[in-house]
This record gives structure tokens, sequence and C-alpha cells, in this order.
């Protein structure tokens, strides 16, 4: 799907980078707490511009969050006061395809990965799996990721945020609302 500017375009699963979740660690060559200049040199070999940052405390964050970005592979990081790797949100419509459990993750039908977190959840103890975040978006405690989604033209696709273990508590709160906003 595209608009005439090429805007809606969604990478097929073929053109992707495949990277695997490791709960709480990170994602691909990714890992939560690295500073800046780590994840660059993590994605230098990847992309010819690995990383920009906005250094500015974004708005109403009480957590000073720096944001980078590589646009080059569709993922937006939110770093903490110390400038440690804190959040990763990967781009519904041209991010690495990520998967946990053998499942794909992003740029699905919001609804088919909801059931499969239900289903997760149905099969953990109770009450220590499944959760919603903001308006409504599935996340999973125990792999450490909210479901996000993002628009392609009359659709939405899922848009996933994965933070580490000390999130898990208030996952929306451990980022700042730019990184919850509908794309």
């Amino acid at each position: 799907m595209f608009d005439r500017w090429g805007v809606w375009d969604v990478l097929p699963d073929s053109g992707r980078r495949r990277w695997l979740l490791e709960p709480f660690e990170g994602v691909g060559p990714l890992r939560f707490g690295m500073r800046p200049e780590e994840v660059t040199a993590a994605l230098g070999a990847l992309v010819r511009n690995p990383q920009r940052h906005t250094r500015a405390a974004l708005s109403r964050d009480r957590y000073s969050t720096v944001k980078g970005e590589c646009w080059g592979l569709g993922l937006t990081f939110y770093y903490g006061r110390e400038e440690r790797l804190r959040g990763i949100s990967v781009d519904a419509l041209k991010g690495p395809q990520v998967y946990a459990d053998c499942v794909a993750l992003v740029g699905r039908t919001p609804s088919e990965l909801e059931q499969w977190i239900v289903d997760r959840a149905g099969i953990r103890e109770p009450f220590s799996e499944l959760f919603y975040a903001n308006l409504g978006e599935p996340g999973s405690r125990s792999l450490g990721v909210v479901i996000g989604v993002q628009r392609s033209g009359d659709h939405l696709l899922t848009r996933p945020v994965f933070l580490p273990a000390e999130a898990m508590d208030a996952p929306v709160s451990f980022l700042p609302p730019e990184a919850w906003t509908i794309h």
C-alpha cells in the first residue's frame, strides 16, 4: 500500500532484517543499557547513518529521555538520564522483523498479535503476563513488549516497543508520551 509519495509503503518480510527478541536483554544487535555511541557502533555495519539524536528532553518527560532514530532501519531509541538505552520502537512499515517464540511481531494485524499474547497468558501464572497500555495496546510482561500500532493507509499494523525488566511495573510511564503515540 502507498500513497502517491510512497509514505505508506510496507516492506515485505522478505525485505526486512530478521532479529530475535531476547526478553529484557535486547533486540537484534542492541542491548538495553547501551550508550548512544554503542548503539551507533552496533548499527554501523548495517546502515550508513546509524543514528540521529534529539538531545533535549522530550515533553512532560520526568526521566529526561534522549531520543535517537535510525530511519534507515526504522528504529527509534529512548535513552534515560544517564544516556543508557531504555526503550526500542520498531517501525511497522520498514523496521526489522523481530521474532519472539518464532512469532513475527512487526507489521502484523494487531488483533492477531493480541490473540497470540492472550493465548500465551492462558498458559502462565494468572495476572503475570498480559497487560494493556494507553489506548488498549496489549503487552507481555514476560517478553517486555507493548504492541503499539501504526497507520498504513487505511490499515493499522503492529509497531512494538521493547522494554527492559525494570519497566514492567509501569511500562507506560517508563518512556515519554511520544513513544506511545499512534504513528
